[in-house]
């Protein structure tokens, strides 16, 4: 074999290296999340691509529903915090971590625990957790969100980040920075009015 072809051959399988950890991490995200006893769509037998009531039971049960676009911004954040941290690792093992640390939070987020402090915390009072497929959605949508950031840069990714949280927070009452400080340190004031909604 001529050493050109053996680096061709070696550069190839580089490329190929973060994609396939991406893979390997959701197969193993897939196989936890039906240990900790998750269904892998909706219990209502109808997979629905796109449900918009917060308030229903179907949310985060099928592919897609409002809060798919908190998990787009999940990515622009990590492209951001990635980029600045760790600016020498090359753009597809960036998005690999990402897509690590957001499958980290899907098995985190449908733990016991914190479905049960979503319960007593936030406006999802009959929240039990994600299905598989939702979960899936909400990882491959921060890995949408990564790859939106890097083409649209700083600027306009802060833009797009705004522009989402108010848009989210008009139509449902709800967006990435609620979320987040409902679950830490919940504020009556804000649940009373977030419920108004429904």
């Amino acid at each position: 074999m001529k050493f050109s072809t053996f680096i061709q051959r070696a550069d190839k399988r580089k490329k190929r290296a973060p994609w396939l950890a991406i893979v390997a991490v959701l197969i193993v995200v897939t196989v936890q999340l039906r240990r900790q006893g998750r269904t892998w769509w909706c219990s209502c037998g109808q997979p629905f691509l796109w449900v918009g009531d917060v308030h229903s039971s179907h949310c985060s049960q099928h592919l897609f529903d409002p809060y798919s676009f908190t998990h787009v911004l999940h990515g622009v954040v990590f492209c951001g915090i990635l980029t600045w941290a760790v600016p020498p690792l090359l753009p597809n093992w960036r998005l690999f971590l990402a897509v690590l640390v957001e499958s980290l939070w899907e098995l985190l987020e449908n733990s016991q625990v914190v479905i049960q402090r979503y319960r007593a915390a936030t406006i999802a009072l009959g929240y039990e957790g994600d299905s598989i497929v939702n979960s899936l959605s909400d990882i491959l949508c921060c890995a949408a969100g990564f790859v939106l950031a890097r083409r649209l840069g700083l600027r306009r990714s802060a833009i797009l980040f705004v522009l989402t949280e108010l848009i989210l927070l008009v139509w449902i009452r709800d967006n990435l920075t609620l979320n987040v400080l409902m679950l830490v340190y919940p504020i009556d004031a804000i649940k009373a009015w977030q419920s108004g909604g429904a």
